[in-house]
């Protein structure tokens, strides 16, 4: 057993030596172990990335870029493009954040800042627990409660209020659509930005926060000023993780969204989104050209996350730097 800190000094020679060998192993088995972890992760990274290039490269070489601007497919006609997926995994995921930043953001705040101890601990493990549903569930209860909910009651009253923009349309039949599979989506990912979010305003020192009240700032302006620009670089990695789950979320869209085939301006009409496609087809592919094409379909997926995770780290890296010079 190693010796405690500060006494290894008045030790005899060989036991000294003897400590200091034990260190050295330790901090190379260390050392190893840690080197071994990143050396799989990056392998399994481009096990799988050779695995969806391989299996895309027939419907790459047959259809080019031109698969991405391409809205129909057909496969029984060998016809297959990506636009209607592209346009519906857009559409879903920018509407889930724009709904779900807010909420989440919101939430952070008033458990951290603003709510008992007593309430903090009753609110803050159910909105994990949101976290914690099974996304088929969330399908089930978007088919179930949610869709007829939209379909009877919510979809009606914005096209009576904002029907003058198309993307309120006149409301769809069954509740099945690009709307509904948008509120499901922010359901999914408010939890995680809110749980983010709380964690980092926690962290803010309490000495700024106390600094600009004893300076006469109310606590709207001690969050606008102090806790919300010290935690920025966070809720927006917070943010670009929340739209990382709702790019890559199949089975709950899957059962919502309609599995539409159009491009439609109406959030109300259905839709379709790329891993809503994939989960939804390829167990039952019957040619190997609508394979390839799926295996496409989760390449764009994986440049689209790719790129949303390097700008997630720009963004936060932007941030750093703001803070650091205006100090």
């Amino acid at each position: 057993m190693n010796a405690p800190i500060g006494l290894t000094g008045t030790l005899p020679g060989d036991a000294r030596s003897r400590v200091r060998s034990a260190d050295r192993i330790g901090d190379g088995v260390l050392y190893g172990l840690c080197m071994l972890a990143s050396l799989l992760a990056v392998v399994t990274l481009g096990a799988i990335a050779y695995k969806v290039i391989d299996g895309a490269s027939a419907s790459i070489s047959q259809f080019g870029l031109g698969f991405l601007t391409h809205s129909a497919w057909r496969p029984n006609f060998g016809i297959f493009g990506a636009g209607t997926f592209l346009y519906g995994t857009a559409v879903t995921s920018f509407a889930a954040l724009l709904l779900a930043v807010p909420l989440g953001i919101s939430i952070g705040l008033y458990l951290s800042m603003m709510a008992s101890r007593r309430v903090r601990g009753v609110i803050g493990p159910l909105v994990e627990m949101l976290a914690a549903i099974p996304s088929v569930i969330l399908g089930f209860w978007g088919i179930l409660v949610f869709g007829p909910f939209l379909q009877a009651h919510l979809e009606p009253f914005l096209h009576r209020t904002l029907g003058f923009l198309p993307i309120f349309g006149a409301p769809s039949s069954t509740g099945s659509g690009l709307f509904n599979a948008s509120l499901i989506l922010t359901i999914m990912v408010v939890p995680i930005i809110a749980s983010l979010s709380r964690d980092l305003f926690l962290a803010v020192p309490q000495e700024l926060q106390e600094g600009a009240t004893a300076l006469g700032a109310t606590r709207w302006e001690v969050l606008r000023g102090v806790v919300l620009p010290s935690a920025a670089s966070g809720v927006a990695a917070a943010a670009f993780l929340g739209l990382g789950r709702a790019l890559g979320e199949a089975i709950a869209v899957t059962q919502v969204i309609g599995a539409g085939d159009f491009i439609h301006v109406s959030l109300f009409q259905t839709g379709d989104t790329l891993a809503s496609r994939i989960a939804d087809q390829y167990q039952g592919a019957a040619t190997p050209q609508l394979v390839a094409s799926l295996f496409y379909l989760g390449l764009i997926l994986m440049v689209i996350g790719l790129i949303a995770n390097i700008a997630a780290q720009w963004i936060a890296r932007r941030f750093d730097v703001g803070r650091v010079a205006a100090r």
